[in-house]
């Protein structure tokens, strides 16, 4: 899996795709993540639309409120489908339909099988409470406070075909206090997620990065 979207020394980066892209957002809870991302489109902080925004859960309030600001919304439960090759056909057929240009990952708690994620290769981002690699997977928050982790973080990557192992787009640490309970950390947490991810997916957008080995480089070298 390769990208190059850089441009020559001093030329102005090529963008992604044209702009303004078009998002999917999947979803599988209250979407403050989504929140976020939304409300940077609206401000023209990300130059993109939301074009659709899928969930598995059909009463998750991100969905409920994504309906309620006008979005184009689809509740898929994959075991009224037929299982997960099924939703995710029906998912890939939408986003299709929708001429979706970049999806984002916001709170979805079902991992996507390596099968539709090669049909996406660096088009899916998605936003971890942690700096990875450490503390992948569920619980990374009260992962970090069990180990006695001095600080955690954020981090925005592009979706490959393992849980949360994709190319690291951007992050951003945050100290955990003495004593801190995970949900503390959690809570203080969630607005530094969304400042990254709207900035991580902005400079996605923006072009001129691209993939060297495992590592997404940027013109400045330096991410988000």
């Amino acid at each position: 899996m390769s990208e190059d979207v850089s441009a020559p020394a001093g030329a102005r980066p090529r963008p992604l795709v044209p702009l303004p892209a078009r998002l999917a957002v999947l979803l599988s809870g209250r979407g403050s993540n989504f929140d976020a991302l939304f409300e940077a489109c609206q401000r023209g902080t990300v130059p993109a639309t939301i074009a659709l925004v899928v969930s598995d859960v059909p009463d998750a309030p991100g969905l409920v409120r994504a309906e309620m600001r006008g979005l184009p919304v689809a509740a898929l439960v994959p075991g009224e489908m037929g299982g997960k090759a099924a939703f995710e056909e029906e998912v890939q057929r939408r986003l299709v339909e929708a001429r979706v240009d970049l999806v984002c990952l916001a709170g979805f708690m079902r991992i996507l099988s390596p099968a539709f994620v090669a049909r996406w290769p660096l088009r899916i981002l998605n936003v971890h409470p942690s700096l990875l690699p450490s503390f992948p997977g569920l619980g990374a928050q009260e992962q970090a406070v069990r180990y006695g982790a001095r600080v955690s973080g954020a981090t925005v990557h592009f979706v490959d075909a393992g849980t949360d192992t994709g190319p690291i787009v951007g992050q951003t640490a945050l100290p955990v206090r003495e004593n801190e309970a995970s949900d503390s950390y959690a809570a203080r947490l969630l607005s530094v997620e969304h400042a990254l991810y709207v900035s991580s997916l902005g400079r996605v957008l923006e072009g001129g990065w691209r993939l060297d080995g495992r590592a997404i480089r940027f013109p400045d070298r330096r991410a988000p």
